[in-house]
């Protein structure tokens, strides 16, 4: 019996034991929120081919990645393509291909430091990667490796991955878990990697700008932990958003059919998946795990259904001030931005949707303010949300 087979049985009989007090502790899960009003969506650029990712330079223009591996820079209302020189090999089956990308902070010249996340191998050997390269205002070039994600996966599902800088210059990178069952990594469940401390599937990491595991990481202690580990436990986390003033982070998780999440990531912690869900397998319909698990970190939301979470911001803007100090996750599935309001304890008390009609798989906010969305689509758009 493998350790994590181990430690189901023992939350299984500590579930049953708890019992209706377990459940008790848990979350009331939520579905889909009323219309926000007094605001509308405005196209900037169109026709960018499946776009995933989006960060701004220091002189307020914008890259864009595109699945297929394209780069594209937003210059006003007009793109062209950025040729990327050196990207590893690239796959793009499934969910894979060019995902993430990010500028390191302290760049505000014509030159940039560049970050991309994608999924790199072959249908029988795929891994998430973070590489590194220049952006000299033409072209990115330099393009290395910096860091490589282990064990790898086959298949084409669960990939994360968002990456974001912290206040101290290390950055966060999320990673997917590896897949839906059948899918299998080694001797167990890919799913069943997130609780793998061996592993670096289904967590968040925490690098150094260069790709080495951040100081201080606080499970690098413990033994047999990988040292890059920031959190474990959980399932694919397409969205991660800080904010600027608290430094709080938050990220979106896909939870399987059900189940999808908004939680406060802290270093250190466990954040359940699969033990602890509030999601249904996809073939049997049956509950994953149960909803608390000691010792276990619980969302602030549960979707049931679920929205397909990918893309995540933290308002601060001046355009809709009634909208300061709230979360903003794009929808696949549910084609919208759901807006999350929080107590001054943190906890989650209000929620609305801005209905965009086609899938969002970025949001963002800009140096300028202003909310921005990526949709979803082989010619997908960039929009800012404006004032009504």
């Amino acid at each position: 019996m493998t350790s994590y087979q181990s430690f189901a049985v023992a939350v299984a009989v500590l579930s049953t034991l708890l019992g209706a007090h377990a459940q008790a502790q848990g979350i009331a899960v939520t579905g889909e929120p009323p219309q926000a009003k007094g605001w509308r969506a405005e196209t900037v650029v169109s026709g960018l081919p499946q776009p995933w990712g989006m960060a701004w330079l220091g002189d307020g223009r914008i890259l864009v990645t595109g699945k297929d591996g394209s780069l594209h820079l937003v210059d006003g209302k007009r793109s062209v393509e950025v040729p990327v020189e050196g990207l590893p090999q690239l796959f793009t089956s499934g969910q894979g291909g060019l995902l993430d990308i990010a500028v390191h902070p302290q760049d505000k010249g014509p030159t940039s430091r560049v970050y991309m996340t994608m999924a790199s191998g072959t249908s029988s050997a795929n891994r998430t990667v973070l590489v590194q390269g220049i952006f000299d205002g033409k072209r990115v070039h330099g393009v290395k490796t910096i860091f490589t994600a282990s064990p790898s996966k086959t298949g084409g599902q669960h990939f994360g991955s968002r990456i974001v800088f912290l206040k101290d210059g290390t950055l966060l990178m999320s990673i997917g878990d590896g897949g839906n069952p059948p899918q299998r990594v080694g001797n167990m469940l890919a799913r069943e990697q997130a609780q793998n401390l061996g592993s670096h599937n289904g967590s968040i990491l925490r690098l150094t700008s260069e790709g080495q595991a951040a100081p201080g990481n606080p499970l690098a202690g413990k033994q047999g932990a990988l040292p890059e580990l920031w959190s474990i436990g959980h399932r694919n986390i397409q969205g991660i958003a800080v904010d600027p003033a608290s430094g709080r982070v938050w990220a979106s998780e896909h939870g399987p059919r059900g189940g999808d999440e908004i939680n406060l990531i802290e270093g250190g912690k466990n954040y359940g998946w699969p033990l602890q869900s509030y999601g249904a397998d996809y073939s049997s319909r049956e509950p994953i795990g149960v909803k608390v698990v000691p010792n276990m970190e619980q969302p602030l939301v549960a979707w049931v259904p679920s929205p397909a979470p990918s893309g995540l911001a933290w308002y601060t803007g001046k355009a809709f001030p009634q909208w300061q100090g709230s979360l903003f996750s794009g929808g696949l599935a549910s084609k919208d931005i759901r807006r999350i309001a929080f107590d001054a304890q943190g906890k989650a008390v209000k929620q609305e949707r801005l209905d965009i009609g086609k899938r969002v798989r970025d949001v963002r906010q800009g140096p300028d303010g202003q909310l921005y969305a990526l949709t979803d689509e082989a010619k997908g758009s960039l929009l800012r949300i404006v004032p009504q």
